[in-house]
């Protein structure tokens, strides 16, 4: 029996674009044992997952901190390991990841590790002579590394609920925020869209933030008929939580991905970033992604970047009315509901 181990530690967002591909993998190769190296506070994330997929919590900041968290880590794997036959799937490709590979290689045993494109990137992100065109997606960037170790595989994922619930009340996700000020439409901009939306009553509007976040939530629950604050609450009972929604409007973030391991639609919002660069939710329509086409974007691939411009008119042009109207047209008997 075969073991691989899978590296996939940060970020929230990528994690979520792995799980999809290594439920399949795991599903389609039931003789062979996956174990995940991921951060521990994301394992509730892997929810219904496959009898064969172990998920090894990993906390970086900590006890697996530096080289001597390095060399904790690898004795604890050792311990955990037993069979002789083991694959490394390196999906992070970081010096953290490197060192483990390199532990494992001159074992013998087999290596893989995600080519991360950074040649296309950075021309799709340049100032000047931009290559604008569609990258390879991170899902196909992370099936890449499984074949390199002959793991041929088809996808096998309906969703981590794929049941939907039945409701009586049409239920809206907004999720303004983002790790980054290229990713976050403007608060100002996207309070509009809240307003709008709550001046039809047969909506229930959920703000999704994390727990600084929900101070500038909580105000515009006050403001707005119909518009609840989620509190805080663990990964998986959130992923229940937007499983239940008939929609989630979310930035180029985790959210996004979020939504799609529970077949949940999403109205995404893109400024200085851009779905060229491979980081679009799984099976998502893109028909639903709102951005504006300037020569200017994207500024840089996480959104971490200055503006070139210096004022984010990518997202400022985008007007709350086109974010409703675009929701108007995604949900069931909008037209009966005079959205």
């Amino acid at each position: 029996m075969t073991t691989t181990l899978v590296i996939r530690l940060s970020s929230l967002g990528d994690v979520a674009i792995a799980i999809p591909v290594l439920y399949s993998v795991a599903k389609q190769h039931p003789d062979d044992n996956f174990l995940l190296l991921t951060q521990g506070a994301w394992q509730s994330l892997f929810a219904n997952r496959p009898d064969n997929l172990t998920i090894f919590p990993v906390n970086t900041k900590y006890r697996h901190k530096g080289i001597r968290g390095i060399l904790r880590l690898l004795r604890e794997l050792s311990v955990v390991i037993q069979t002789k036959e083991v694959k490394i799937a390196d999906l992070h490709g970081v010096i953290r990841s490197f060192l483990v590979d390199c532990s494992f290689r001159i074992r013998g045993n087999r290596v893989a590790v995600i080519d991360k494109g950074r040649n296309g990137k950075r021309k799709l992100v340049r100032k000047q002579q931009k290559i604008k065109q569609p990258l390879k997606t991170t899902t196909d960037r992370y099936i890449e590394v499984f074949k390199k170790l002959g793991y041929n595989t088809t996808f096998n994922f309906n969703g981590l609920f794929p049941e939907k619930p039945l409701k009586d009340e049409i239920r809206i996700g907004i999720a303004p925020f983002a790790k980054h000020r290229g990713k976050t439409y403007p608060l100002e901009q996207m309070e509009m869209v809240v307003s709008l939306l709550s001046e039809n009553h047969s909506l229930q509007i959920m703000l999704l933030g994390s727990k600084s976040e929900r101070e500038v939530l909580a105000l515009w629950a006050e403001k707005y008929p119909n518009t609840t604050v989620v509190g805080q609450m663990s990964l998986q009972e959130e992923l229940f939580l937007i499983n239940q929604m008939d929609l989630v409007v979310s930035m180029d973030s985790a959210n996004m991905h979020l939504a799609s391991l529970v077949n949940t639609p999403v109205v995404s919002i893109w400024g200085a970033t851009h779905p060229y660069s491979g980081f679009y939710g799984f099976n998502q329509d893109e028909s639903n992604i709102i951005q504006i086409d300037m020569p200017c974007r994207p500024c840089s691939i996480f959104g971490n970047k200055p503006c070139y411009r210096g004022d984010y008119a990518c997202f400022k042009q985008i007007t709350p009315e086109m974010i409703v109207e675009k929701i108007r047209t995604l949900l069931p008997l909008a037209d009966n509901l005079g959205i």
